[in-house]
């Protein structure tokens, strides 16, 4: 790959428009996620039902981090880029057929492994469940029925991360939509042909686990891919990666660990209260939609040019880069966790409320979320400065700060949940990640000198335009002449974001006065 082309690719413009591919492809899974969710609610409320079935939906995918989606793309596409910018197209596929050998062979021991011992898992991850024999014994049966989605999933990262070293982020971006459309075709079909259509959703996950792996065939094909039966497994790509993946298999440990010690607690009824473990999901569920469309798509699409430039040594626009980063990630997130936080009720009520989901999930589901809702921006940092440090091939550091930030967060479990319930729990996820990602700040200024410096007086002018924003929107919907309803909430949302925009440009914030620019154009162009 020539210079020119590696800048040209690693561009702010470059790093926006891939972004922007993500974050579409994403907020139309993210809609077809929240009409999943919708049924979901609508049937199973919270549950034993819903806390079985999440429950075995989220031991497949504390797999998938560790081996799959995270570890993968964090180990896999820094060598991949180096092998791109150095090697021949030969040698660079014979290195991915290596590696996907690798991936066949590690995710299917997985899978029957998880799979044998099943009952212990979920034993140790919701003991709560063991008071109740019937909700043990149904979360056991869907998590053996799920476990192969770990497979699919898990190539289908390994998919997305050569498609990324091309830019070829479309595909990646729109396929999860097919797992979403899958769970509610499922849940319409499963009642009319199963006796308990509750397993009709676990079959659905793995078709829709399958359709999202399969659409991934024809654009690797269109990047040139070449499958070389491999001499040996002994390559020396495969020990760099392996190298790499092992500290980033502890760190997605650490932070799987985390996800367990939620759900532990969660589990304990007799504690927080019944419907735990679904609150979590749904409030989990809202706070994923704007995480997934700027905070993580923001990291996919920055991590081949963050590992572009590290492969260079060019650390002065690796910081450059990673700042104009941070800061477009903090004007999105920041005023979007007040707007979460203020509005959280009525748009959990909106939004699940109807069938066998009543007020008291309401009220857990929202406590949840807005404990949840004061971490956004730590929880969009932490994804970006992890993908800075992986980028330049240190899987060391993220591990020891998410350790560290592990035994808070336990700590805080433990102290919260006795007197906040369900919300002390999200509250204790929050601190964690706010400190993590504090951790890897520091770490980082050290390394690219003068990192954070640049940073805070745009960030505050941030701080100010959203609170501004915040107290707007909070009295324009507690005085608004309207009844509660979704057209009211997209109404005041919309006017809060004019208001963010308004004073984004008063105060000079660079991302607004881009934005109100391409408005201005656009407005122009239409008149004409």
């Amino acid at each position: 790959m020539s210079t020119a082309k590696s800048h040209s690719q690693d561009s702010h413009r470059a790093i926006l428009k891939s972004t922007s591919i993500l974050s579409v492809g994403t907020l139309f899974s993210r809609i077809w996620g929240f009409l999943r969710d919708v049924v979901l609610a609508q049937i199973l409320g919270t549950g034993a039902q819903a806390d079985a079935l999440f429950v075995a939906l989220k031991i497949p995918n504390l797999f998938r981090d560790l081996v799959g989606e995270g570890a993968t793309r964090s180990a896999f596409v820094p060598v991949l880029s180096e092998y791109d910018a150095k090697k021949n197209h030969e040698e660079f596929w014979k290195f991915v057929s290596v590696i996907l050998i690798w991936a066949m062979i590690v995710l299917t021991l997985i899978t029957v492994l998880g799979m044998i011992f099943t009952p212990m898992i979920v034993r140790a991850l919701a003991p709560g469940f063991i008071a109740d024999p019937a909700k043990l014994d149904l979360t056991i049966r869907l998590t053996t029925l799920t476990f192969p989605y770990l497979i699919f999933i898990g190539l289908t990262a390994y998919s997305m991360s050569i498609l990324f070293i091309f830019r070829s982020f479309a595909v990646p971006a729109f396929s999860p939509c097919l797992l979403n459309i899958a769970v509610i075709a499922g849940a319409f079909i499963s009642p009319w042909v199963m006796k308990e259509p509750i397993y009709g959703l676990a079959i659905a996950t793995l078709v829709g686990g399958f359709l999202q792996l399969a659409v991934h065939f024809s654009p690797l094909v269109k990047c040139g891919f070449r499958f070389f039966w491999p001499k040996t497994l002994r390559h020396p790509g495969a020990k760099q990666v392996g190298k790499l993946l092992l500290p980033r298999i502890f760190g997605s440990g650490v932070y799987q660990l985390s996800v367990f010690i939620d759900t532990f607690c969660a589990s304990l009824s007799h504690i927080v209260g019944p419907g735990g473990i679904s609150a979590i999901y749904y409030s989990n569920r809202i706070i994923q939609f704007p995480m997934g469309i700027f905070g993580v798509a923001l990291a996919s699409a920055a991590l081949p040019s963050f590992s572009g430039m590290a492969a260079r040594n060019d650390l002065a626009q690796l910081k450059k880069t990673l700042h104009f980063t941070l800061e477009g990630l903090f004007f999105v997130l920041g005023p979007l966790s007040i707007l979460l936080m203020l509005l959280g009720e009525p748009m959990v009520r909106i939004l699940f409320e109807r069938g066998e989901f009543n007020a008291y999930s309401t009220s857990i589901t929202y406590l949840a979320l807005f404990c949840s809702a004061i971490g956004l921006f730590s929880f969009g940092g932490v994804k970006i400065l992890v993908t800075a440090f992986h980028s330049m091939q240190d899987t060391k550091t993220p591990v020891i700060a998410a350790a560290v930030c592990l035994l808070i967060n336990l700590i805080l479990n433990f102290v919260l949940m006795f007197p906040m319930k369900i919300g002390g729990i999200a509250l204790a996820s929050s601190i964690a990640s706010i400190i993590n990602f504090l951790v890897l700040l520091y770490v980082l200024d050290q390394r690219l000198v003068g990192l954070s410096a640049g940073m805070k007086r745009p960030l505050e002018k941030i701080l100010v335009a959203t609170f501004v924003a915040g107290a707007f929107v909070d009295g324009l919907w507690r005085y608004l002449p309207m009844k509660e309803s979704l057209f009211k909430l997209g109404a005041v949302t919309l006017m809060g974001v004019f208001v963010y925009l308004a004073m984004s440009v008063v105060l000079k914030i660079e991302q607004g006065i881009k934005i109100w620019q391409w408005i201005s154009k656009r407005k122009s162009k239409i008149s004409r």
